[in-house]
């Protein structure tokens, strides 16, 4: 469960906070265009990591550039230097094609975490472009999906999620305050 709320405040910073946290705005005109969906999603992650913002939203598609930018957004969580990321593999679908790839970087407690996301890519005019995505925040529920083309609907869900784990935590608090304390070295 803390591992899906760092992940979801990590997003949340990144769509609410709009184009800031002085994070480079260089990229956009230094962007190669890669030559498969796959080469996208890797560029999109290096320029995600790294914090160049410019370069990721110009792997969007445009209408989610056009629509986050009228909302002052921003599609990618702050840049990590101890982030470090794999693409997994290429499905392609009728609509264009899904990328896997899994994310990983240091949680709150200095500990590696990896979430695994499948990046929804549209072939548009200027080729690939990366229209959404979709993680699995809660392994009994569907994965979460976001629409980056309906920011107002990404927002909300997000919010849905963030009152999930709110749910989820006062009903962990009391079975919390129950257990016996644990001998020291003992892990939970």
């Amino acid at each position: 469960m803390v591992q899906a709320k760092e992940w979801l405040a990590a997003l949340l910073c990144a769509t609410l906070l709009g184009g800031g946290c002085g994070r480079s705005t260089t990229g956009a005109d230094q962007v190669s265009e890669p030559a498969g969906p796959d080469g996208v999603i890797a560029e999109f992650l290096e320029a995600v990591r790294v914090g160049d913002d410019n370069k990721a939203a110009h792997l969007l598609t445009p209408l989610a550039r056009k629509k986050t930018t009228e909302m002052e957004m921003v599609v990618a969580p702050p840049g990590s230097e101890t982030a470090k990321f794999q693409v997994q593999g290429v499905e392609m679908v009728d609509s264009g094609a899904h990328v896997t790839a899994d994310w990983t970087d240091l949680d709150s407690d200095g500990r590696p975490h990896t979430d695994r996301i499948v990046w929804i890519l549209r072939k548009e005019g200027e080729g690939w472009r990366i229209a959404g995505m979709a993680t699995q925040v809660f392994a009994d529920q569907k994965p979460l999906v976001l629409n980056f083309e309906d920011p107002a609907d990404m927002l909300l869900k997000q919010q849905q999620a963030e009152e999930e784990i709110a749910r989820r935590d006062r009903q962990q608090e009391p079975q919390a305050k129950n257990l016996p304390d644990a001998p020291a070295g003992t892990v939970r």
